[in-house]
């Protein structure tokens, strides 16, 4: 059977995101799965796979490099545990696996599990460092992530005349909701002054223009659509999921077809979502959307490429109000990866967790009233590769 419409979240659950010196990898596999069985009110006896997210298993000293890491973290031998990585869309390629292993029948119960420890290395280990020193020695040689997307910043801002105060007001935006995430990593709001104000990474990119580099963990439950009818308490659909990979890790920056407005792989897994799931209106049909806003332009662009609005109108939308809490297309109420945090293979996990928490009517101070119908997007390698995932209520 397909996935769309016929497989359920029926547990979901998120470590708390942030630097965790005091928590292991395993520890955060562990509570996050755990988490999510007790959400559904399951035995760990009773779920008959796993799928892990983690991207970067060398800042773990390649504990998470398997799904041996599952195994041992919850004692889940000798059942089949798959590792998946796919950049910084990771965590929901673990869903998606999971879920195409719920809708072949293979196994009724299934748990995807995303986490990365970022933060027990030292500065000359980091992923960032890694991606500058450990890549192709010529045409990648010092490459990083801020350095990538300020391309895309300065392009944006030139093309469509947007002010540099605009790109801050998505981490003000953000770092407002997550005062209402007690999960997230950083929960105290900020000014337009104090993003201006930061220390510059990337030319126009300060330090609060960047996702924190970040230690988490998240999970889901997933079963059949009768399953979950018969026997969850509550529980989201899976309504479309789409993946597109558009090009290569090194050459990306050099294909004549990328204007460095936008990216080609959400529109296409933006549409192959959005077509799963009847969607042709996103803006009028989503409630919410969480999005991949790993700098602030990216958010930007994302409402475009997305759907929520037209080339070059994503700056007009942000500051109409309509992406904040109580507008009427909520972009990121969850604080985002601006405030969240990025840990690789944690986040899309997370993100379909937060919409699950709207739809069921459980996420608190940040509930999105009457939430129906959400989209999740994560975005990578650089920009290569998109996943989106429309999640939705229970008929």
């Amino acid at each position: 059977m397909p996935i769309s419409g016929e497989v359920a979240i029926v547990g979901a659950a998120t470590t708390s995101f942030g630097v965790l010196h005091e928590r292991g990898y395993t520890e955060l596999i562990a509570e996050a799965a755990f988490g999510a069985l007790d959400d559904a009110g399951l035995g760990l006896d009773r779920i008959g796979s796993a799928w892990l997210g983690t991207a970067e298993p060398g800042l773990t000293g390649l504990v998470g490099d398997a799904g041996t890491a599952v195994a041992e973290a919850i004692g889940f031998a000798p059942r089949p545990v798959t590792r998946v990585a796919n950049f910084c869309c990771t965590g929901m390629e673990a869903v998606r696996a999971a879920a195409l292993d719920v809708a072949a029948g293979e196994h009724e119960l299934v748990l995807a599990i995303g986490a990365e420890k970022m933060r027990d290395v030292p500065s000359r280990g980091s992923l960032v460092a890694r991606t500058a020193n450990l890549t192709h020695p010529t045409i990648a040689k010092g490459r990083t992530a801020p350095g990538q997307f300020a391309l895309l910043a300065n392009a944006y801002m030139d093309r469509f005349g947007v002010a540099r105060e605009t790109l801050a007001k998505v981490a003000v935006k953000n770092h407002e909701h997550a005062t209402r995430n007690p999960k997230a990593h950083y929960r105290s709001p900020i000014t337009v002054d104090d993003v201006l104000a930061a220390p510059l990474v990337a030319e126009p990119f300060g330090t609060l223009d960047c996702t924190p580099t970040t230690d988490g963990g998240a999970a889901l439950v997933l079963a059949p659509v009768a399953w979950a009818r018969e026997h969850a308490e509550r529980y989201a659909v899976i309504r479309g999921f789409g993946l597109s990979v558009t090009g290569g890790y090194y050459t990306s920056f050099y294909d004549p077809e990328t204007d460095f407005l936008g990216f080609r792989s959400t529109r296409e897994a933006a549409r192959v979502a959005y077509a799963q799931a009847g969607v042709d209106d996103p803006r009028a049909q989503l409630d919410l959307v969480e999005c991949h806003d790993c700098f602030t332009v990216t958010e930007l662009v994302n409402y475009e490429d997305l759907g929520l609005c037209g080339r070059g109108e994503g700056a007009a939308l942000l500051e109409s109000g309509a992406t904040a809490h109580g507008g009427d297309i909520p972009v990121n109420v969850s604080g985002g990866l601006q405030s969240c945090g990025h840990p690789v293979g944690a986040t899309g996990v997370r993100m379909i967790a937060e919409l699950t928490d709207h739809i069921t009517g459980r996420a608190g101070d940040r509930q999105v009233e009457g939430a129906r119908l959400g989209a999740a997007h994560t975005l990578g390698g650089p920009g290569m590769v998109s996943t989106v995932c429309v999640v939705g209520a229970a008929d």
